[in-house]
């Protein structure tokens, strides 16, 4: 009985992170790469979140070659959930890499915000936004098909 009434509640939450269009997302700040602070806002058209490291290495292959700008210029957001990496390894390794990178991270350390929303490892969830409001969401698997999605994006 215990066991059918625990299946069923993680059930039940695994449910409740599915998000809907027109749903509205909580505002929330996080540090960038270069402990800058970012908070989500409406102007953010994209949110794209990789909650592992092949999500993030598929961001940023498809990024790959991109100026400086070009996710700004779409009015959008790389948001990476590193809370699994080891603090130690994060510190002396992976952020001194991720300052060398010509994009904007926001680094979710401590898995406070990424859990929001529901992606698998080894994929990008794109979230596009309007106003605050989720618009739809896609899901990449492919650096190529997210470089091609994020080139068909106007610059508003």
């Amino acid at each position: 009985m215990k066991a059918a009434t625990l299946l069923l509640l993680c059930l039940l939450s695994s449910v409740a992170l599915a998000m809907e269009p027109g749903e509205r997302l909580a505002p929330w700040t996080l540090l960038d790469q270069f402990d800058a602070p970012y908070t989500l806002n409406d102007e953010t058209h994209i949110l794209l979140v990789a909650r592992d490291m092949g999500g993030a290495k598929l961001v940023n292959a498809a990024l790959e070659g991109q100026p400086k700008s070009y996710l700004e210029q779409r009015q959008a957001v790389f948001l990476a959930d590193i809370s699994r990496m080891p603090s130690v390894i994060a510190t002396l390794f992976a952020l001194p890499k991720m300052r060398d990178y010509n994009y904007r991270i926001l680094l979710d350390r401590n898995a406070r915000i990424a859990p929001r929303y529901p992606a698998s490892e080894g994929e990008v969830l794109w979230l596009q936004l309007g106003d605050g409001q989720l618009l739809e969401q896609k899901v990449f698997k492919d650096a190529a098909a997210l470089k091609l999605a994020l080139d068909s994006v106007q610059a508003p």
